[in-house]
């Protein structure tokens, strides 16, 4: 059974982990503060750790660098969590073992994505589409669904809701559950059923205080026909549940209070967070570090096949490539992305490899550059060391190797 050590996650963050970790028969561990962490992780030496980062970055450096110095966890996968940081300081995480870095918010579909990739597993993942909103006004959450149940966001509600109630101080909130997009039907049951299981799982939810929103006679009789969710009220009209849930005296109509009481939220966005709303739900994203990638690597070489060899070696220890095949779409492309590696062939048709060292070094960009060239005289060599080359492999190597050769030069950035 492969273990993953989980250290200082919030209660929301590590609840859900474990929950769904255990589902997929993945056994877990626990520790709060680096010092029972280390000790924890020399002990059981997990296939994976997941570590959100709570404190100062210099603090996780000293972590990381301690696992890195010990012969037994220096090889142990990390995937940490944690606020915006530079760019040139996630790409140093990556010298130490981590292997994707996500700032939170979280969308959880990409997190097991990658934890399943590590593990060697293939996860059971929900994809039917859904629309999973949560926000407060005042006392009340408004929780709106629509599309679809997904089981996978329908198990991440109960810690939403558990993670606004306790940050918000709700001492008793009342909930609106919107469905009115949703046709629902017998084969809906036992989603449906998750749905209100996970919304009344905190113990401050009372289901007196509950009200559904659905044109759906199937909900309104698996509700009302159920020992369970006595005291959920059924209801078409919005208006008449916001009148029974909110003092409306200072309003002068309902269109006001629901203009103030919906339209206008209150709620912020929680830093240490998972999205209810995934990257799968659009398949778009507007950086690729929303991925977890702590290294962009540009790979220049016009044998396509080592191309995509490199690309899927660096891809397993979370980099992500941007591939040129010759040195003209390579000078055109460079200027687009900051790059923290650059793989450079020599001989190639058009523009050559000395050619970019010397733009490259004309440019003072800095990016640390592997030469993977056929070339072994001498003289190819000795140039392109004087022209900034920092390490020069000769082909073949091994993906492993090239890997290594990699982070020894990005280590010795420190």
């Amino acid at each position: 059974m492969k273990n993953v050590m989980i250290i200082d996650a919030s209660p929301l963050f590590r609840e859900f982990l474990r929950d769904k970790l255990s589902t997929e028969k993945v056994s877990v561990s626990v520790a709060q503060g680096k010092r029972d962490a280390f000790t924890k992780m020399i002990s059981t030496l997990p296939d994976l750790v997941i570590l959100d980062v709570q404190d100062s970055f210099e603090d996780l450096l000293e972590f990381l660098e301690k696992k890195y110095n010990d012969p037994n966890a220096s090889r142990i996968p990390i995937i940490a969590a944690g606020p915006l940081v530079e760019r040139s300081n996630i790409s140093v995480l990556a010298q130490f073992g981590v292997i994707k870095y996500f700032t939170k918010p979280i969308k959880f579909d990409v997190l097991f994505e990658s934890i399943g990739h590590i593990l060697k597993l293939s996860f059971s993942m929900d994809v039917t589409p859904c629309v999973l909103d949560i926000h407060r006004n005042g006392n009340i959450i408004f929780i709106e669904v629509a599309q679809g149940l997904n089981r996978e966001k329908l198990a991440l509600l109960k810690y939403k809701l558990a993670e606004m109630i306790e940050n918000e101080k709700m001492e008793t909130p009342k909930v609106i559950l919107m469905m009115t997009n949703l046709d629902l039907t017998f084969v809906d049951g036992s989603n449906l059923e998750q749905l209100l299981d996970n919304t009344l799982a905190n113990p401050k939810i009372q289901s007196k205080n509950v009200k559904v929103l659905s044109f759906s006679s199937f909900a309104r009789e698996l509700i009302n026909g159920h020992p369970r969710y006595s005291g959920i009220e059924v209801a078409t009209n919005l208006s008449r549940v916001l009148n029974s849930l909110v003092d409306s005296s200072s309003f002068s109509c309902v269109s006001d209070l629901i203009t103030d009481k919906i339209l206008t939220s209150e709620e912020e966005r929680t830093p240490g967070s998972i999205e209810t709303r995934f990257y799968s739900d659009t398949g778009v994203i507007e950086d690729d570090d929303a991925l977890g990638n702590v290294l962009r690597i540009a790979i220049v070489d016009d044998d396509l096949v080592i191309l995509k060899l490199l690309e899927n070696s660096f891809k397993s220890v979370g980099a992500a490539c941007d591939l040129y095949n010759n040195g003209t779409e390579f000078v055109t492309g460079v200027n687009k992305h900051k790059y923290d590696l650059i793989i450079l062939d020599i001989f190639m048709p058009g523009i050559s490899g000395f050619d970019i060292l010397k733009r490259l070094q004309e440019s003072d960009s800095g990016v640390p550059i592997i030469i993977y060239s056929q070339a072994t005289q001498k003289d190819a060599v000795v140039q392109a060391l004087s022209l900034g080359a920092k390490r020069y492999l000769v082909k073949p190597q091994k993906p492993e190797v090239i890997i290594q050769k990699s982070i020894e030069l990005l280590h010795g950035k420190l």
